[in-house]
């Protein structure tokens, strides 16, 4: 048999894998103009799961491939209403 899918294994067929839990500890940022999925590891740091939006080439880019480390520092972005007073 032969699986093809962009889920990891592990993920994909783990029991309870098709339920998302609120709350997750996977995060979307968006660095260099790359929307993905990173795994936060602690201070300033998170892990790369997946690309979900990019151009081809990023996938090229060794510094984007699942698994790599990026720089990854939480901010809470204030809401415009409430900075206009």
């Amino acid at each position: 048999m032969s699986w093809y899918s962009i889920i990891p294994l592990e993920r994909s067929l783990a029991p309870g894998a098709d339920v998302i839990e609120p709350g997750s500890r996977f995060r979307e940022v968006r660095i260099g103009g790359v929307l993905m999925e990173v795994e936060p590891m602690g201070e300033e740091q998170a892990r790369i799961v997946r690309l979900l939006d990019c151009g081809l080439e990023h996938y090229l880019n060794s510094s984007y491939a699942p698994g790599s480390i990026v720089r990854y520092i939480p901010t809470i972005a204030a809401d415009e209403n409430e900075a206009k007073g």
